[in-house]
């Protein structure tokens, strides 16, 4: 079954001021990134390629017709993160969606796992996104902007995979920084929820990945095959959309089979 052609935006974020993170290249951030675009949200997006972060804002701005603001972030340095949150603040006027995409894999038996690899992912994956989430709930809090930030998980956090001790403690932590962070910002009317994908199919992915594993785990989706990266994106904008306006603290699984 395939995924159909991507919807038209609808104006789900019309008016909304939007961060995306680890937005270069094809994968789900740049696809986020074109989403919030369609709806109608300023953008800026961050990664930490520049020269990548800038070809990705000129696909955008041909494929949407809205140029989105960048700024290069590397989302494990604090000073990075606060310079993200000055650059949108200054170019925006404010934020009102936060995307954390941010994240770092790879596949190793935790017996052959080093230190190195252990803190690498996790420093990226969890440690970033809790330091993106921090930041802009600092801004969101001074400013009384009822904002919301989504943050990108995996069903990994639920399922266990050989080879991704690091990548899934990683992925819970974010499901549980995501819950956790979620109630303290309620009462400043700021929502925080999450995505779970399962598999999303893109150019970097299947180059870092084994072809016999993207294939059986394509194969265990009920509609037998990867999710495009847009179909994330899609659930993401919903979470960020005041359609989504009393949903906070959960984590929204895109998959076509139970975890």
């Amino acid at each position: 079954m395939s995924a159909g052609p991507e919807p038209q935006g609808r104006g789900l974020l019309d008016g909304k001021r939007a961060v995306v993170t680890a937005a270069a290249g094809s994968g789900i951030g740049s696809a986020v990134a074109k989403r919030c675009l369609l709806e109608g949200a300023e953008v800026l997006i961050s990664d930490v390629h520049e020269r990548r972060l800038g070809e990705t804002a000129d696909r955008l701005a041909h494929e949407t017709g809205g140029w989105p603001s960048t700024a290069v972030c590397n989302v494990t340095v604090e000073e990075d993160v606060a310079a993200l949150v000055e650059a949108a603040v200054s170019g925006l006027g404010g934020i009102d969606v936060m995307m954390n995409n941010a994240g770092l894999g790879g596949t190793v038996a935790l017996v052959d796992m080093t230190d190195e690899q252990w803190n690498a992912v996790l420093g990226v994956t969890l440690e970033g996104t809790m330091r993106c989430t921090r930041a802009v709930l600092r801004h969101m809090i001074e400013a009384d902007t009822q904002g919301a930030i989504v943050n990108n998980a995996s069903v990994v956090g639920w399922r266990a995979q050989a080879g991704q001790c690091h990548y899934a403690a990683a992925k819970a932590g974010v499901m549980a920084l995501t819950r956790c962070s979620a109630v303290e910002a309620a009462e400043h009317g700021i929502r925080i929820n999450a995505v779970a994908p399962s598999i999303a199919m893109h150019p970097f992915l299947a180059k870092v990945t084994d072809d016999a594993l993207l294939e059986d785990l394509s194969r265990r989706e009920a509609f037998g095959r990867a999710a495009e990266p847009w179909e994330v994106a899609n659930v993401m904008v919903f979470l960020a959309s005041d359609l989504s306006s009393y949903m906070t603290g959960e984590v929204v699984s895109v998959s076509s089979r139970h975890p």
